[in-house]
């Protein structure tokens, strides 16, 4: 955990979120800003700044997260219809808070290309 990074304080429970998913390697949460109808944050509980900073080591935390993807999409009535999945990285990438995150995005027709 970093000291000033808000997703490993809102992991470590120090900002309070309404958790949608949690387990002991993960935790989902509603995007404050959204940008779809649907549109939640999966964060690791380990802070990784960005894809480019996963460590071998990482593999399987990974494996974790996007196998309970899935799920979440379950969970917030998404998998009939479809869900987009977004990875931002770094500053061109879209990248606003510097700690792995994903963006469960749907309840709408998702265009191409985006942004």
């Amino acid at each position: 955990m970093t000291q000033e990074c808000i997703f490993c304080k809102i992991a470590a429970k120090e900002i309070p979120v309404s958790v949608i998913y949690e387990d002991e390697y993960m935790i989902a949460f509603p995007d404050i800003k959204p940008a779809a109808p649907v549109h939640v944050l999966v964060i690791p509980k380990k802070h990784i700044a960005n894809l480019l900073e996963l460590a071998p080591d990482d593999s399987v935390l990974m494996g974790h997260v996007l196998s309970n993807i899935p799920k979440i999409a379950v969970l917030l009535g998404l998998a009939e219809d479809g869900f987009r999945l977004v990875v931002n990285t770094k500053d061109n990438g879209g990248q606003t808070v510097d700690h792995l995150h994903w963006h469960i995005l749907g309840g709408r027709i998702m265009t191409w290309p985006p942004g």
